[in-house]
């Protein structure tokens, strides 16, 4: 182990840390809230919400007190709001909440987020196993013959099944035992993989994510599972994370990476 790889990693775990517990971050959701074509209240919240075919739609007063970011004054009869798959997404605000709206599969959600959530306020940090550069191993991408990749269907944390869209595999060696995990491509040609383990449900989360480098040009990458982290899931119940796909659940214990969510 270099010194300089040891305070990366240092680095990256503290700045996960402070992430996940900013007023906004994702120990503060409170609520998804699913929205249908029909105005409704939503919890907590003034105004009437729905979705149609372009976002998420508020008739709201200027009393009321939501805000559009950008907007000079707030919202006073109907506005629209575009969700996070759109370029342009909107977010809202009332008072310190935050209003974000989501799309998932077609569905239109409304997500609240509120720095007073008691999650936040009990949060002390993220348990992890201590850094070891062997636990950073070489790996091999190899995509699969679409372009587009495939789409694996698997639970969710919510209850549903949702598509997963999976685009190759790579492959790796541990303990001198050749193995293979099922990734997706990620921003900047990275990949990304959801996993579980030996640990999942006792030492650790019932999974982790994981992020890999962009492959180069004959696919080498590294699989560092020191870098295996929490998913959005683990610090609040209305995250709808996606299960690991078939053949990523690996029969021996990944000892590396975070392990549980810490509370006062």
């Amino acid at each position: 182990m270099t010194a300089t790889a040891a305070e990366e990693w240092k680095h990256w775990s503290d700045g996960r840390a402070a992430a996940v517990s900013t007023a906004h971050g994702q120990l503060a959701l409170t609520g998804t809230h699913w929205l249908e074509p029909e105005p409704t209240e939503v919890p907590g919240l003034p105004g009437r919400w729905w979705a149609d075919a372009e976002g998420v739609r508020v008739r709201a007063t200027a009393a009321d007190g939501i805000t559009v970011t950008g907007a000079p004054s707030p919202v006073d009869g109907e506005v629209l709001l575009r969700p996070d798959s759109d370029p342009a997404a909107d977010t809202a605000s009332l008072g310190e909440l935050r209003l974000v709206p989501i799309e998932r599969e077609g569905e239109l959600a409304l997500r609240v987020f509120d720095p007073a959530a008691p999650r936040r306020a009990a949060f002390a940090g993220i348990s992890a196993y201590p850094y070891s550069p062997e636990w950073a191993v070489p790996a091999v991408f190899t995509p699969f013959g679409s372009e587009d990749g495939e789409a694996v269907v698997v639970p969710n944390a919510d209850g549903k099944e949702r598509p997963l869209a999976v685009s190759g595999k790579v492959s790796f060696t541990v303990a001198g035992e050749h193995r293979t995990l099922t990734v997706s491509r990620a921003g900047n040609g990275r990949l990304s993989g959801v996993i579980a383990d030996a640990t999942s449900g006792t030492d650790t989360y019932r999974f982790r994510f994981i992020t890999l480098p962009a492959p180069d040009a004959d696919g080498h990458t590294v699989l560092d599972f020191n870098r295996a982290y929490l998913p959005p899931c683990a610090f609040a119940d209305h995250f709808i994370c996606p299960f690991p796909p078939p053949g990523n659940r690996l029969d021996f214990a990944v000892e590396a990476g975070e392990k549980q969510v810490l509370t006062r």
